[in-house]
């Protein structure tokens, strides 16, 4: 071998070598946690792309929406002649919504192809028939006061596929929404070591308690322990200020700030620290006792709505001394609960009433902007789908038979006692401007209050 070849042999030997160091180095610097973050670390765009690609789907509410399943025979067939429905919530997958009636008896009712399969003539077959049977049927020994879902729930995971309900004189159960078995119960004993009932429960937004509203006292149980053990507090203070009478309804602060609502039939909503129960304030202005209370999607504002009460009125938390406005429905001369919803993007209200019409609000103004015929009868109960242009009402109430019925004039078609599924249109969001929740800056702290569509 030449001299030459010797030497350009080992500066390719060299070059080899280097080149191995060089992709030696480059691998240790990929494998930092610096380098790997920065690498995955989303752009921008990439962003704003996945916002739109999971972006909520904006409603059309001046279109009136179609009936897309309609369930009625089930509910009649029921062993209890004077059978009715009490309220309907979707899960919070929205793969199933649940249903509770007056023959203590809640039922599960899965979207088939979580919504696509609906068709616009689906109900147009015959008033009595139902698009489909229920999947679950659970049978409670009394009168359900009320139920939820568990926040995590989530078809994919059994596990997490359950709710709870309360009913007189029964502890609180947490069910299967798979199998529709009894998980476990959550027992509250009187003074007389007696089972008391809940009047009003919901999970905390971790998911790992159930607040229990019962008379003057909220009682916490920690869900991983079944059985009696819970943790009292009364809604009176030493000096007997606070919130008297029965903790009626239960609702938490979507945003996490810790903050929970209970309404009382003592026409009081109050504002508690879910942590230590600290009462913050005490809303008053109800006309009856209160049925229900949710919060706003950004957590600044309360609404809430009572029994005999026409009215549901907006509290902004962040005041706490007037009601920024009244949104009417028809519910003077009832003891029924009736309950209402916030859609996905947080901007409309959707609520039902005695004349079985189903009124929109719009949140930032608090104006009427549309209704449309859900029932013949009273509808009680109207639940937004969490994702999809969909939501569910309820409809029915206790009719006494009494020898001049008052009811006989009231046409019953096959409407009233029924859960239905509404589909609405979807608005352009290329012509749609940015919806940023309830936003109030544009209103007058004196504004006129809405009186009714």
């Amino acid at each position: 071998m030449s001299v030459t070849e010797a030497m350009g042999q080992e500066e390719e030997e060299q070059e080899e070598n280097h080149n191995q160091n060089n992709n030696h180095e480059s691998k240790s610097k990929s494998n930092s946690p610096s380098e790997v973050a920065e690498i995955t670390e989303p752009t921008k765009d990439q962003e704003e792309q996945q916002q739109q690609e999971y972006s909520w789907p904006v409603i059309r509410f001046d279109v009136p929406p179609h009936r897309t399943y309609h369930f009625y025979n089930q509910f009649r067939n029921s062993p209890n002649p004077n059978n009715f429905l009490k309220a309907i919530k979707w899960s919070p997958d929205g793969s199933c919504f649940l249903t509770s009636s007056e023959d203590n008896t809640l039922r599960v009712f899965t979207l088939p192809d979580n919504g696509s399969g609906g068709d616009i003539n689906t109900c147009s077959i015959a008033a009595d028939e139902d698009s489909y049977a229920a999947k679950l049927v659970m049978n409670e020994g009394e009168s359900v006061y009320d139920f939820c879902w568990y926040p995590y729930m989530s078809a994919s995971d059994p596990v997490s596929c359950v709710f709870a309900s309360t009913a007189r004189d029964h502890p609180i159960h947490l069910w299967d929404a798979t199998s529709g078995e009894l998980r476990c119960t959550y027992r509250a004993y009187d003074a007389m070591d007696e089972i008391t009932a809940a009047f009003s429960i919901a999970f905390n937004p971790t998911g790992t308690k159930i607040f229990a509203g019962y008379n003057k006292a909220v009682r916490i149980f920690d869900i991983h322990r079944p059985g009696r053990d819970f943790k009292q507090h009364s809604t009176l203070q030493g000096n007997k200020e606070g919130q008297t009478g029965i903790i009626s309804a239960l609702a938490f602060c979507p945003t996490h700030t810790g903050l929970l609502a209970m309404g009382s039939y003592s026409q009081t909503s109050a504002i508690y620290q879910e942590d230590n129960m600290e009462l913050l304030y005490v809303l008053h202005g109800q006309e009856g006792g209160v049925t229900h209370v949710q919060f706003s999607k950004d957590g600044n504002y309360l609404y809430t709505g009572g029994r005999k009460d026409p009215y549901i009125l907006c509290w902004d938390i962040r005041k706490a001394v007037d009601v920024v406005y009244k949104l009417y429905r028809s519910s003077e001369s009832t003891n029924q609960r009736i309950l209402f919803d916030i859609e996905p993007l947080g901007r409309h209200l959707g609520t039902g009433g005695q004349d079985g019409f189903v009124h929109m609000y719009d949140l930032q103004t608090g104006h009427w902007v549309s209704s449309f015929q859900a029932a013949s009868d009273t509808v009680s109960g109207f639940s937004f789908h969490p994702f999809l242009p969909m939501a569910a009402s309820s409809s029915g109430h206790r009719r006494f038979v009494v020898p001049d019925d008052i009811y006989e004039d009231v046409p019953l078609s096959g409407n009233e006692n029924c859960a239905s599924v509404w589909s609405f249109s979807v608005a352009s969001v290329e012509n749609d401007t940015e919806l940023n929740g309830n936003d109030f800056n544009n209103l007058s702290e004196h504004e006129e209050l809405h009186q009714g569509p």
